[in-house]
């Protein structure tokens, strides 16, 4: 039985990954320190292949038997987060990603590290492609965030080079589904509370930002894709996951205004400092590599994760 190490497992995305693994038969074992993740989002599992232990990433690594596979998915990724947790968040994605190729390279496994479409910054490329090396404020205050898993990306192909290591870069965008924390501060979960307590929906900017938003499964069936993928295809590679339906924040508001049983109307506030102005990506390299792209729409994504904000509405 195969033996996958998941940091951040506790954590929206890590915990669908978990799933994911443990139905197809893998021994889990997660490390989350708990400072974004929740340990009910793994309360459903039943399953004697699952270990969770609390561990902080920043530290090394306990000691397994054997490894086959890291998924390195820790990080807080709230723009809440980036002022309160600047540091806690550059070392997560440094020091973390350190000990978690260290890991990989120990027990000759590979590893996957969870990049993140915010390697981009405010792209003066449009759609994104795995190619563009991103527009990015490296004193600004979403720093700490962009500029670490820029350098994580940095680390890992400076350890495969050394070490010829099989390791793989995920870059993911936008995604949404249950599991997130209402209390999140990223849009979806900003306008789906705000909807269902009754408040405007707050829009910084015009409303004319744009982005593509994913639906959690596909992008979880499009990480797995990749990390099952062979050596041959995918060591050494950085793939974009996402999709490619492109909206602007005004209309996703109009979009769950739609859909939530609410009052709420629109208010605008000043938009924040670095807020990218256009988010979409070429997933030209998934199509080709993994036959991989999105099915879910964004009006089902966005009932299936209501139904878990508000089971009433």
């Amino acid at each position: 039985m195969e033996h996958a190490v998941v940091t951040g497992g506790a954590g929206f995305l890590g915990s669908h990954l978990v799933d994911s693994l443990l139905e197809d038969r893998y021994r889990v074992t997660v490390l989350d320190n708990y400072g974004s993740g929740r340990p009910e989002n793994l309360s459903h599992v039943e399953s004697s292949q699952l270990t969770v232990q609390k561990h902080d990433v920043r530290d090394t690594f306990p000691e397994f038997d054997d490894v086959d596979i890291v998924y390195h998915m820790a990080s807080r990724a709230s723009p809440d987060d980036f002022a309160s947790h600047a540091v806690e968040i550059a070392m997560t994605n440094s020091l973390g990603t350190k000990h978690a190729l260290e890991c990989a390279r120990e027990h000759n496994a590979c590893a996957l590290i969870a990049s993140t479409s915010e390697v981009y910054g405010n792209p003066e490329e449009h759609p994104q492609s795995e190619t563009y090396n991103g527009n990015v404020n490296i004193r600004g205050p979403r720093a700490p965030y962009d500029e670490s898993k820029r350098f994580s990306e940095a680390l890992a192909v400076a350890y495969g080079q050394r070490y010829s290591m099989d390791i793989r870069t995920v870059r993911i965008f936008n995604t949404y589904g249950p599991r997130m924390d209402p209390h999140d501060g990223r849009v979806i979960p900003n306008f789906l509370s705000q909807a269902i307590r009754g408040d405007d929906l707050t829009i910084y900017g015009d409303g004319s930002q744009t982005r593509s938003f994913c639906y959690v499964t596909d992008l979880i069936k499009g990480i797995r894709g990749f990390a099952d993928a062979s050596t041959s295809v995918a060591s050494g590679e950085v793939i974009n996951i996402g999709n490619t339906h492109e909206i602007t924040i005004e209309q996703l508001a109009e979009t769950i205004l739609d859909n939530v049983d609410t009052d709420s109307d629109m208010t605008y506030q000043p938009l924040p400092e670095d807020d990218p102005e256009i988010r979409k990506p070429d997933i030209t390299k998934a199509k080709q590599m993994l036959s991989w792209r999105p099915k879910v729409s964004l009006v089902e994504g966005l009932k299936n994760t209501i139904d878990e904000f508000d089971p009433d509405q």
